[in-house]
């Protein structure tokens, strides 16, 4: 109080000066006082500029979307407003490298469950991404609506991220071209093998996006339709992307039993299409894998070593996050969910299914097999009968219904009508540990961006959604000293800003976009849990996306501050298109 009273004095004290000098000026003929120069700065804060280096304290000055001054000293001028950071952090936006908040943002564009944990851009397109889509598919996917509805009205996948800008929305979006999506447009949802004239024209679709913004290509390769690609159409797709200066960036073949071998896929692609390469939510999945963690890692250094351009991401829990579709082995999912669901009412099928899903050494990627019925949550269904088993284990409801959790999980997918959502529990902590002390790991929370009300509450997200960010900064780094602050920001901000070649973004630095994030780094916390996820994280104050404020004093401000931020390809950019971004931006390389 007696601080606040001071403060208020003063004020009146430098207005009352103020007025005094300006009468003194009119009367003397003197210039009038000079106007502000800033729009915001942020005063005292101990900076952390996203460079891995010693952090300092100083401000951080805005002028419209662009940060003008950064540095020990006070900001030299005047500015309309400003941020008393004294004693707390302040650090470039956050990049959330795998984000499914591809719906969520459309319900609510506040974002709240990442923007509360200083996220200011969301990057999608793991496998799948919005566009672009054809009129049949258009049908398709709006039929399979679950919990949110919403009409298709775009084509392109630049569409769609900028009805996003237009609806109003308020951290940047970005979006890789889907894999699976391109093979979904020219092959359907079947295991075929492209012509070389279908592929010549998946390649064109490729490209268009790449000069549409689009970051790279995407891949999900447990997941059909997308592992019915092999690997010369991945390179091909690939190769298109990097000549337009993009980044194929994939959820391997295997993260388990065969983890290795997709690893050494990966950089395979990687060398034939010539450009970077990225690998989603890194981890090695399932107890009988967990020992492979130091011949990944060695994988991917030894290419590194040798000037390769790879990297990873990853989020920080024990369990992923996915459906029952994980359980199950393509060749019974051919030809797209409903042909799906058509064949497992067939007892041969469902009896032939069942064994291959109890085989100790399957043939394809069964999470389930590794995680076990006790290791399987429940968390997303589409029919409001099945809603009251969320959070409940696949191997307690196969018991209630007095059925193998085999045959329950088949039940479930049929009387769903959905691959239903659940979690795996899969990895070990202290390859969570190993992983986060590696310089080229980023994160991800592969997850939406919600909030604990309203249509988010029929379904129950992966505590991820709503703590992973926050729990690198308060658990990994305050708590555990997994890593320094320093490091940590770096990889939340300019490290997968650069790997994405994301000119002026991920620094505290003049002339880079203002995406600011004030926070109490003894405060930070992640508080949701598997049986309570839909819990705010907390620490996290204000939040800047491109010069305005979209959370203010740990509340949302609904200001709609997000833009479609784009590849650099994109034909938008001066000079821009394929054929020009291989010289264009050689500060990337």
């Amino acid at each position: 109080m007696i601080r606040k009273a001071l403060m208020a004095a003063c004020a009146l004290g430098v207005l009352a000066f103020a007025g005094a000098a300006d009468a003194a000026k009119k009367h003397h003929g003197a210039k009038e006082r000079p106007e502000p120069v800033f729009d915001l700065v942020i005063h005292g804060g101990t900076i952390y500029d996203g460079s891995g280096g010693a952090p300092f304290v100083g401000d951080v000055a805005i002028k419209g979307d662009r940060i003008v001054y950064v540095g020990k000293g006070p900001a030299p001028g005047l500015s309309l407003s400003e941020i008393d950071a004294h004693g707390k952090a302040v650090s470039p936006g956050f990049v959330n490298m795998l984000s499914w908040a591809t719906e969520s943002l459309m319900v609510d564009g506040r974002g709240q469950s990442d923007l509360r944990q200083g996220v200011t851009l969301e990057v999608f397109g793991e496998g799948t991404s919005m566009g672009p889509i054809t009129p049949t598919m258009k049908k398709r996917d709006e039929a399979r609506q679950g919990d949110f509805k919403y009409p298709i009205t775009w084509t392109t996948l630049d569409q769609y991220l900028t009805m996003l800008e237009k609806k109003g929305v308020s951290m940047n979006v970005a979006s890789f071209i889907g894999a699976a999506t391109v093979r979904d447009m020219e092959l359907g949802e079947k295991d075929i093998q492209p012509t070389p004239a279908q592929l010549k024209r998946m390649r064109a679709t490729v490209h268009k996006a790449m000069e549409d913004g689009a970051l790279g290509v995407g891949a999900s390769l447990i997941y059909t339709p997308a592992n019915y690609a092999k690997t010369p159409e991945l390179s091909a797709l690939a190769s298109e992307s990097a000549m337009c200066g993009g980044n194929y960036i994939a959820h391997m073949r295997s993260e388990g039993d065969r983890l290795l071998e997709a690893v050494d896929e990966t950089l395979q692609i990687g060398r034939e299409s010539g450009g970077p390469v990225r690998i989603y939510h890194m981890k090695a999945a399932g107890k009988p894998n967990w020992e492979k963690e130091d011949a990944f890692i060695s994988r991917i250094e030894t290419a590194r070593a040798h000037g390769q351009r790879v990297s990873a991401n990853m989020y920080t829990y024990t369990a992923g996050a996915t459906g029952l579709d994980a359980a199950m082995p393509p060749w019974v999912q051919d030809g797209g969910l409903e042909a799906w669901i058509a064949r497992m009412k067939d007892p041969k099928v469902r009896s032939r299914l069942i064994a291959e899903m109890r085989d100790p050494h399957p043939k394809y990627e069964n999470l389930y097999l590794r995680a076990g019925a006790e290791g399987t949550l429940l968390l997303a269904f589409k029919n409001p009968k099945l809603k009251p088993l969320t959070g409940r284990t696949l191997a307690s409801v196969a018991e209630e219904r007095h059925e193998s959790p085999e045959d329950a999980a088949i039940d479930l997918v049929i009387e769903d009508g959905s691959r239903v959502g659940v979690a795996y529990f899969l990895m070990s902590e202290d390859n969570i540990k190993r992983q986060l002390a590696l310089p080229w790991v980023s994160f991800g929370s592969d997850e939406g961006a919600e909030q604990p009300s309203g249509v988010f509450l029929l379904s129950q997200p992966h505590p991820r959604a709503y703590g992973n960010f926050a729990r690198v900064i308060g658990h990994y780094v305050r708590d555990e000293k997994a890593l320094t602050m320093p490091e940590a920001i770096r990889r939340l901000s300019a490290l997968p800003s650069k790997e994405l070649a994301l000119k002026d973004r991920g620094m505290l630095s003049k002339g880079y976009f203002a995406d600011v994030v004030v926070f109490d780094p003894a405060k930070v916390q992640d508080h949701a849990t598997f049986p309570k996820p839909q819990q705010f994280a907390t620490g996290i104050e204000d939040v800047l996306v491109n010069g305005k404020l979209a959370l203010k004093d740990g509340e949302p401000t609904g200001a709609p501050t997000g833009r479609v931020v784009r590849g650099r390809a994109w034909k938008g950019w001066k000079g821009g298109g394929c054929k020009a971004s291989a010289k264009a931006w050689s500060w990337y390389q």
